[in-house]
């Protein structure tokens, strides 16, 4: 009983986040409030171009999937990497090959879940610089990522 009161609490403070943004925005610490508006961004940028999103912040034991987006026929799994500078390197070269092996991983989850889904499937990476007003200055599309 405990259990199911447990689980039910944490879907409806899940949902309350997704419903309400800007009151669980408080509570994320800069990296995260970056990466999440270059989530939306990456979002708007893809469904521009005939994308259609299915699902955001699919978490796995592999780690999270931050967009999960169809083109065609083909499910499109999206590694979003957002930097106001270049100080750290390029947003795209912190995806590492183990990295790759986590999101291909955490796709092949989220398919096992969607059995409904088509068959074919790629991972994309997203690489976004934002100027100091937080505006998107350059986007980087690689689409089918591999290292």
């Amino acid at each position: 009983m405990i259990q199911k009161i447990i689980i039910l609490f944490l879907t409806v403070t899940s949902l309350y986040r997704r419903i309400n943004p800007i009151e669980s925005k408080v509570h994320m610490t800069y990296q995260r409030d970056i990466g999440s508006q270059g989530e939306r961004i990456a979002a708007d940028y893809l469904e521009d171009k005939g994308y259609q999103l299915l699902d955001t912040n699919y978490h796995t034991r592999y780690g999270e999937l931050d967009l999960v987006m169809i083109e065609k026929d083909t499910i499109v799994f999206v590694e979003v990497k957002t930097r106001t500078s270049v100080a750290y390197g390029f947003p795209e070269e912190s995806v590492t090959e183990l990295k790759m092996e986590h999101l291909e991983n955490a796709g092949l989850l989220w398919l096992q879940e969607n059995p409904e889904a088509p068959d074919d499937w790629r991972i994309d990476v997203v690489s976004i610089f934002l100027d100091r007003h937080g505006q998107p200055q350059k986007i980087y599309h690689f689409i089918n990522a591999s290292l």
